[in-house]
């Protein structure tokens, strides 16, 4: 029984695969496109503005939005937006720095901390160091403003927040432990510091899309490790906003 089944089945695809070929052949298909010719039929099209309504982002109405996404600079990180109100956003940022922006501080804190680094040892001289890891988070308030009359959908930016950085630097080094005798030593260490920043930006978010895309730059003044010392950081990202 079961076989005849099949062989129907079979039997019933081939001939409707033939009936439709044979209606394409026929011109078929194309009395079709003349009837919804004939009645005015149109396949619909989506405008600009309402393609927007489609993908709202920042319509005032609709009030807290959120932003999921990324940031390729100093630092590459993962980025998290609030938008609680119209002018006002939170942002935290987590992820890795970029390290080789900071190789000359890390050579001249080896210099001006080596007695602490290496107590009891004489002369001691940089080699060289390898970051082994490197972690920063940091938070900011913004006030944001609409640029509308430079491009629809702009903003600008700007507003302060606070940085926390951790990283794990090994440094290989000379020391003297007989006159016109050197020695290398390796040493690990952690470093942790926190200071102010200072951002300004612009973000983007008109597009058929929901997501806005940013550029920024910060000012980031040291409180701990060398309090004063300062370094502009800063990259593009993109965020899905919901």
């Amino acid at each position: 029984m079961l076989p005849c089944k099949f062989t129907c089945i079979v039997a019933f695809c081939l001939l409707s695969s033939h009936l439709a070929i044979g209606q394409r052949s026929s011109g078929g298909y194309s009395k079709s496109s003349n009837t919804l010719n004939k009645y005015n039929y149109r396949a619909p099209r989506v405008g600009h503005h309402k393609a927007k309504t489609i993908c709202p982002i920042f319509e005032n109405s609709k009030y807290p939005y959120q932003g999921i996404g990324f940031k390729v600079g100093d630092p590459f990180a993962f980025s998290y937006k609030l938008y609680p109100v119209k002018h006002y956003a939170f942002v935290v940022d987590v992820g890795s720095p970029s390290s080789g922006l900071y190789s000359k501080l890390f050579r001249e804190e080896f210099a001006l901390k080596s007695n602490e680094f290496v107590p009891g040892q004489e002369n001691v001289e940089y080699l060289s160091h390898e970051i082994k890891t490197d972690f920063v988070l940091d938070a900011k308030v913004l006030y944001q403003l609409d640029a509308d009359k430079l491009s629809k959908g702009l903003q600008v930016y700007g507003g302060i927040g606070w940085e926390l950085r951790r990283t794990s630097i090994e440094y290989d080094y000379f020391f003297e432990t007989a006159p016109n005798f050197n020695e290398p030593g390796t040493l690990m260490n952690k470093r942790i510091t926190q200071g102010v920043q200072a951002a300004v930006g612009i973000e983007y978010a008109y597009f058929q899309l929901p997501v806005s895309a940013f550029i920024e730059m910060e000012y980031y003044v040291d409180m701990l490790q060398q309090p004063g010392w300062t370094q502009l950081q800063g990259g593009i990202g993109l965020r899905y906003v919901f």
